[in-house]
């Protein structure tokens, strides 16, 4: 049974602006946030997985996005080192909850940023991972020595787009949906060679979060209002679950941001 960590929204809100979605003037309505949440959530376990939860903790709003906590390979979490301050309170936190279920914690060195399954995403053997606006290339090395894999490293080039799984999202068999714009030119041709099916989303719907997206086996879990990558999918066989995101893509995430799997591989 695949384990997946959430954090329910108690704390949730746009208290600061740390990426070009979030505004303390766009607020977000935090009892329709707790019901799409809720409604996440509920998806997820009819599908048969089991929902863990690590408690939420007040003046951490953004702990809500539980992927970018670490990764989890094996029995080993690799905590997060963010880049903001505004996040690095939740790191204790994540770190007790995999500490309490008998993970073995891995730290990166203090001087590398990195921000977890946001940024560090298997496609078959391979662990690409995003840089630029919150994990540093420098981690990457360390992250393939540590995890004996190939990491591809992969550079993002707009601020809305500012974490891997924003703009990349494995589905397996060797396949993957992505934004190209999202990526400077050589990180396209990375993952041209070495991804046989790249589903292009077009911008509208990366715009809203579609590449956010929850695989579980053949059922993808993306925010509503994506019909042209719900159409594609389900040409290739996939089961579509469109979920209402809109109180927490003004923070700047989605299905996938909710949600740590446990373990990615």
């Amino acid at each position: 049974m695949r384990r997946i960590l959430l954090c329910s929204p108690d704390y949730y809100g746009i208290e600061y602006e740390i990426n070009p979605w979030m505004s303390r003037s766009h607020a977000a309505d935090r009892p329709l946030a707790v019901k799409q949440w809720q409604r996440l959530s509920d998806v997820i376990e009819k599908l048969g997985c089991k929902v863990e939860l690590v408690a939420p903790q007040p003046g951490l709003p953004d702990m809500v996005f539980t992927a970018n906590a670490g990764l989890v390979v094996g029995s080993r979490f690799i905590r997060s080192n963010f880049r903001h301050p505004e996040r690095q309170g939740e790191t204790s936190h994540f770190e007790r909850w995999f500490a309490d279920h008998s993970f073995e914690i891995v730290r990166l060195p203090k001087e590398l940023l990195f921000e977890g399954e946001g940024d560090a995403l298997f496609c078959g053997d391979v662990l690409f991972c995003g840089y630029r606006f919150r994990s540093d290339i420098q981690s990457h090395q360390w992250l393939g020595d540590v995890l004996r894999c190939l990491v591809i490293s992969v550079e993002l080039v707009d601020s809305r787009f500012y974490h891997l799984d924003t703009c990349f999202c494995p589905l397996g068999e060797g396949r993957a949906l992505w934004f190209p714009d999202g990526f400077r030119d050589y990180g396209q041709d990375n993952l041209r060679d070495h991804i046989l099916d790249l589903i292009e989303v077009v911008v509208d719907e990366a715009l809203r979060f579609a590449c956010n997206a929850v695989v579980i086996e053949r059922d993808v879990l993306i925010s509503e209002g994506c019909p042209k990558l719900g159409a594609a999918l389900t040409q290739r066989g996939y089961r579509i679950h469109e979920l209402p995101m809109t109180e927490f893509i003004k923070a700047g995430g989605s299905c996938k941001c909710l949600s740590l799997l446990v373990p990615q591989r």
